[in-house]
C-alpha cells in the first residue's frame, strides 16, 4: 500500500495561528462546562475536527502533522480506511455482547495469541476488562495475587501504569499520587535503569543495569529488606510517561531471572510501548524476555476505540468465572477493529516500515543533538522516541520550560508533539506508525527550526 494515500496531502498547512477564532470559542465553552481536571488543551490550545493517518485538521482549517497519535492510541493512524471498513461493518450488525462469544471477539483473541511475545506466543489466555489501560493493570495484579496468595507488588521508579487505585499505587510519579494516599498496600519501588539520569550517577549502561538488578534481588531475597515476597513485579519494557527510557540489554532478562527464582509473577506493561510502536509487536521482544502476563490497551482498539485486556500463561488461568468483570469487555466493534489492525499491519509489513522510519528519524535527531546546546539526550526504538531538554549538557539539569516553549511553537507551525518525563522536559515523538518518510522529515524539520530559533 502507498501510505501517502492515508494522510491529508496538504500537511502541514496553517491558515491561522492557533487557536483560531472557532477554536477559541470551543475552548472557552469547554472551560465553562467541563471540570478542572481537563488537561491537554491547557497545554496545547488545539481543537481537532478531523484526522487522517498521521495528520489532523482543526476547526479553523489548519492541518497538522501528528507526532503524538493520542499517546499511542492511534498506532494505525486516524481513520484508517482498512480498519474502519471492518469496524463499521460490525457496528451495523452488533456492538456489545458482554463476554458472549462472537466471531469478531474470537478473531482478535486468536490474533493476539499468535503475535504474543516470548513463551506466551501460541500458549496464552486472554481476558478483556474495562476500556482503559488502568483496567488491564488492575486485572493483571488481581490475577497475580489470586495465584500466589501474596499481597505485595514491586514496581519501578519512573513508572506509569494508570489512574485507578491499584494502577496508581504502582505509578511512581509523585504528581499523580499526592492527595490520594493511602493507595494499595505493600507496593515498593525499585530503581529503573535510566542510563542518562539515575540515582547511582552511573553512565555505563551495563553497570547501571547490574546495580538495578542487584537492588531488585536484594529487595526480594534479603531477610532484612522489609519487603515481603511479592505477588508480582510490574515493569514497562520501555518507560513511556517516564520519558521514553530505554533499558540496557540484559535488564529485563535479569528481572525475569529473579522473578522465576522466587516464584514471582512477571507483569510486562505493553500498553504504550506495544502493538507495533517499537517495530515489533511488543517491546519486550527486543529483550528476549518471557512475561507471565502482559497488559494491553490503547491501540488494541484499532482506530482509537476503547478496549483493554491482559494476556497470560495458561497455567495462571485458575480464577473462576466472574473473578474479573467489565461491562465494556463486550465491545465487539473495538474487537473487530483490533483484529483488522493486526491484519493491516501484517499485510503491508508495517513493522518493517516502523523500524525503517525509526532508524531514519534517530539519525536526524542525533544530528540535532550535536547541533543544539540544550538537547541532552535522544533515545528510542522504532517510532517511540524521546528528546530530553537540559539547561547544560554537562550538569544535565532538566529544562521543562524550554520543552514547553518548543511544544507551543511547533503547534503554531503545524506539528503536534507531546511532552513527558518526570521533570516534564522530554519531547515524545510517537506518530502514527503509517507516517511516511516525507511527513516524518517535514515534522522533524519543523522541530529543528523551532529548536534553532528558540536557542537564540
Amino acid at each position: 500500500m502507498d501510505f501517502r494515500k492515508l494522510h491529508f496531502s496538504d500537511a502541514p498547512n496553517m491558515v491561522v495561528e492557533p487557536p483560531g477564532p472557532k477554536a477559541k470559542e470551543i475552548l472557552a465553552e469547554q472551560a465553562e462546562i467541563e471540570g478542572n481536571a481537563v488537561y491537554y488543551p491547557k497545554v496545547l490550545p488545539f481543537v481537532p475536527e478531523e484526522g487522517l493517518g498521521a495528520t489532523i485538521r482543526d476547526v479553523d482549517g489548519n492541518t497538522y502533522i501528528d507526532f503524538s497519535s493520542g499517546v499511542s492510541v492511534l498506532n494505525f493512524g486516524h481513520a484508517n480506511p482498512y480498519i474502519l471498513k471492518s469496524a463499521i461493518g460490525q457496528l451495523k450488525k452488533l456492538s456489545h455482547t458482554l463476554d458472549f462469544p462472537t466471531a469478531a471477539r474470537n478473531d482478535l483473541v486468536k490474533r493476539l495469541i499468535r503475535i504474543a511475545p516470548g513463551n506466551l506466543r501460541g500458549n496464552a489466555k486472554v481476558i478483556f476488562g474495562g476500556p482503559t489501560g488502568s483496567d488491564a493493570v488492575e486485572a493483571a495484579i488481581k490475577l497475580a495475587k489470586f495465584n500466589t496468595k501474596r499481597l505485595s507488588v514491586l514496581a519501578f521508579t519512573g513508572s506509569y501504569h494508570g489512574q485507578t487505585n491499584m494502577a496508581l499505587s504502582v505509578t511512581a510519579e509523585k504528581k499523580y499520587r499526592e492527595h490520594y494516599s493511602p493507595l494499595g498496600p505493600e507496593v515498593h519501588f525499585l530503581p529503573y535503569p535510566n542510563t542518562y539520569r539515575n540515582q547511582f550517577g552511573e553512565d555505563d549502561p551495563k553497570r547501571c543495569s547490574e546495580l538495578c538488578i542487584n537492588a531488585l534481588e536484594n529487595a526480594i531475597e534479603s531477610p532484612d529488606s522489609g519487603i515481603l515476597t511479592p505477588a508480582a513485579i510490574i515493569v514497562e519494557p520501555i518507560q513511556g510517561e517516564g520519558g521514553i527510557i530505554i533499558p540496557p540489554d540484559g535488564f529485563l532478562k535479569g528481572v525475569e531471572r529473579i522473578a522465576r527464582k522466587n516464584g514471582v509473577t512477571l507483569i510486562i506493561d505493553e500498553i504504550q510501548a506495544g502493538l507495533g510502536r517499537t517495530g515489533k509487536w511488543f517491546a519486550s521482544e527486543h529483550y528476549g524476555v518471557n512475561p507471565d502476563v502482559i497488559t494491553m490497551a490503547k491501540s488494541i482498539g484499532g482506530v482509537g476505540l476503547p478496549l483493554s485486556g491482559i494476556m497470560y500463561r495458561k497455567k495462571l488461568d485458575t480464577w473462576p468465572p466472574g473473578a474479573h468483570l467489565g461491562t465494556f469487555r463486550g465491545d465487539v466493534v473495538a474487537m473487530s477493529a483490533g483484529a483488522a489492525a493486526i491484519d493491516f499491519a501484517e499485510k503491508y509489513d508495517l513493522l518493517a516500515h516502523v523500524r525503517d522510519m525509526g532508524e531514519h528519524s534517530m539519525k536526524i535527531l542525533n544530528d540535532m543533538k550535536s547541533e543544539r546546546k540544550y538537547v541532552g539526550d535522544v533515545r528510542g526504538k522504532g517510532l517511540f522516541i524521546g528528546v530530553e531538554m537540559v539547561k547544560d549538557k554537562g550538569t544535565r539539569v532538566p529544562w521543562k520550560e524550554i520543552a514547553n516553549k518548543i511544544q507551543s511553537e511547533c503547534l503554531k507551525r503545524g506539528l503536534i508533539v507531546w511532552g513527558g518525563g518526570g521533570y516534564g522536559n522530554v519531547l515524545r515523538i510517537m506518530p502514527p506508525l503509517t507516517i511516511t518518510k516525507e511527513l516524518m522529515e517535514k515534522g522533524l524539520q519543523i522541530l529543528s527550526e523551532v529548536m534553532k530559533e528558540t536557542e537564540k
